[in-house]
């Protein structure tokens, strides 16, 4: 099976497992993978993401050039692009509207790192961005400043981006930060949230900056 028709496959187990779980709803959301340097799949614009079809995928350059299709990019093509521009270590975007990271989003409320360790090391900080309309290319400005050092993004009245070296990563790390966020209203709504002790957060942090150092030098 040539790469391509892989990676296809792949988004669309991805998009099935992200409507199933509650993570999408209608034709909520995107997602987009790099078939290599120099092209990107992604989710073309109006499609449901849980019930994809081969024939839902286009094929644009770094600059958003779209490859033999009449059909159009997502409307947020301009973000993926971003990131990919960026980060050539980041090969996956996942960007859906859940119920419990996007409600901390709506509140103005940041999702730190420092309440469970698993966040900690496989995902690390989660930056609020400010709200920008979307399908215009406003959020890419948003994002850009903290894309450095961040593979997750909670977009202020909008919805949450995640993303990884592979589509599986970039999925894994948005369910952990889903599953995180429900927890944290949970635990919030119970009158109490304790935190990591600093010493052990830095050690936390250095585990996930060996990690991604590994994964970087992997690729």
């Amino acid at each position: 099976m040539p790469k391509i028709d892989k990676l296809r496959k792949k988004l669309i187990e991805i998009g099935t497992s992200l409507y199933r779980s509650g993570m999408l709803a209608g034709t909520d959301g995107n997602l987009s993978a790099r078939i290599d340097e120099k092209r990107i799949l992604i989710t073309r614009s109006g499609a449901a993401k849980g019930r994809l079809k081969a024939s839902d995928f286009v094929t644009v350059d770094l600059s958003g050039k779209v490859f033999k299709s009449r059909m159009r990019p997502s409307s947020e093509a301009a973000m993926h692009l971003t990131v990919y521009n960026a980060r050539p270590d980041v090969w996956a975007c996942v960007h859906t509207h859940p119920p419990f990271a996007p409600s901390f989003a709506v509140a103005g409320i940041k999702l730190e790192r420092n309440v469970l360790p698993e966040v900690t090391v496989f995902v690390g900080e989660i930056p609020l961005i400010d709200y920008a309309p979307p399908g215009v290319g406003a959020i890419s400005k948003g994002i850009k400043p903290f894309l450095k050092d961040n593979n997750a993004f909670l977009l202020r009245n909008h919805g949450l981006l995640t993303l990884g070296s592979t589509i599986e990563e970039a999925f894994h790390r948005h369910e952990t930060v889903e599953h995180y966020a429900r927890i944290m209203f949970l635990a919030t709504r119970l009158g109490n949230v304790n935190t990591i002790p600093d010493d052990d957060l830095i050690r936390l942090d250095e585990l996930r900056r060996q990690r991604n150092a590994a994964a970087v030098s992997e690729g």
